[in-house]
């Protein structure tokens, strides 16, 4: 039995792939732990959490209009540098109370790294996008200066004894949640502690009933989608969504999470929603509109579901191309989307037959991966080489 402590940033999509690799460690006999902002992390997550502070700005405010290297300068320099920072001394004491074998750190939860190397303890990379492997700023290399230049300074306040080594990426292991066939790379291309291990999805119950009778099982189901974050820059592009989707009423069905509730009232045709219960409803989709946000093309793509990308900012561009490249979904303009080009991107891959058998290919590729439990094969490997001595 190894100990394992699982370190989060406070966002959602962060969190959810972590939870059913956290579930098979648990089913395997191992223990297992988190750090984090306990407010956040505790709803995602079932067991012991050890609270860690968060600096007064977050992402969740991050300004709306915010796109390329300004979204990139905000996102280190004002959210993930500071967390970093408040997180450390919280990810100290977890260490120190529950004296875990291996540390499993999300790539934007650089304070599980910092700890990890000062304290001599082997830790996993835990890749819940596949953009930073590819590495997006390989063209950019003043913006890619500068971004090493602020993880190194944080390093060294912290007594990172690796300063210099990306502390988003472990030198150990590198758990990917794709696959090659849709990254678009092959497997030799890259470090070989990097495991594409598919995307680990679980059923997320939501407490608010969904109303499943309304839906009609005679027409196609298109789900729209902008994620948790990017809610606040997306009202124009999920007005634009619902007029495209309500002129064609007559030959398929809608649902649209409008968490901002800004939309028209819902009818039979449009449904509209303020949360939904996302899984299990991709179960009857035949279609996903979306912001490129990984967690969600992974689990549309895991159901064989084609997808119309309109990434904001971020990595979604990058995750946007490796769906059109894959041949699996249209990708739009996300500021200059109107009714008409949604509706004629949808039309597409509805009617396109190519689009849901290359979504298909893919989603053989992520259960021939193994999801979680090929996560946690390669974690035991870890704990088992890597454990350190206990005094």
């Amino acid at each position: 039995m190894s100990r394992f402590l699982f370190v989060v940033p406070p966002f959602a999509g962060h969190i959810n792939p972590t939870v059913g690799v956290a579930a098979e460690l648990v089913g395997r006999g191992h223990q297992v732990a988190w750090a984090g902002p306990s407010a956040v992390v505790e709803r995602f997550v079932a067991g012991v959490v050890y609270d860690c502070a968060m600096p007064p700005e977050s992402a969740l405010n991050r300004p709306a209009d915010l796109r390329g290297f300004a979204a990139l300068q905000f996102l280190w320099a004002d959210v993930l540098g500071p967390l970093a920072d408040a997180m450390v001394p919280g990810v100290t004491a977890a260490v120190e109370d529950f004296g875990p074998d291996v540390l499993v750190v999300d790539q934007q939860a650089i304070a599980g790294a910092v700890v990890a190397n000062v304290q001599g303890l082997p830790w996993a990379t835990s890749a819940t996008t596949s953009a930073g492997l590819l590495d997006p700023l390989a063209g950019l290399p003043k913006v890619a200066q500068w971004l090493a230049g602020l993880l190194d300074d944080l390093q060294r306040r912290h007594g990172d004894p690796y300063v210099g080594e990306d502390p988003r990426t472990s030198r150990d292991l590198v758990l990917a949640f794709s696959t090659p066939e849709l990254v678009g790379i092959e497997r030799g291309e890259l470090l070989p502690h990097v495991r594409f291990v598919g995307p680990s999805i679980i059923d997320r119950p939501d407490p608010i009933a969904f109303g499943w009778q309304l839906l009609d099982p005679t027409k196609p189901l298109v789900l729209v989608t902008l994620g948790t974050v990017s809610a606040d820059a997306g009202q124009g592009f999920l007005a634009a969504a619902f007029d495209a989707l309500k002129a064609r009423a007559d030959r398929m069905q809608a649902v649209i999470v409008d968490p901002l509730g800004t939309l028209p009232a819902d009818s039979a045709d449009v449904i509209v929603r303020g949360r939904v219960p996302q899984v299990a409803l991709l179960e009857r989709a035949a279609a996903v509109v979306c912001h490129a946000g990984h967690n969600t093309v992974c689990e549309a793509l895991n159901q064989g579901i084609p997808l119309v990308v309109a990434p904001i900012r971020d990595d979604q561009p990058i995750v946007a191309d490796q769906v059109v490249r894959a041949g699996a979904g249209r990708r739009l303009r996300f500021g200059r989307a109107t009714d008409q080009h949604i509706g004629a991107a949808v039309d597409a891959v509805l009617d396109d037959p190519t689009y849901r058998e290359n979504a298909d290919r893919i989603r053989k590729s992520f259960r021939d991966a193994g999801g979680a439990g090929a996560a946690v094969d390669h974690l035991e490997i870890l704990a088992k080489l890597r454990r350190p001595a206990r005094g």
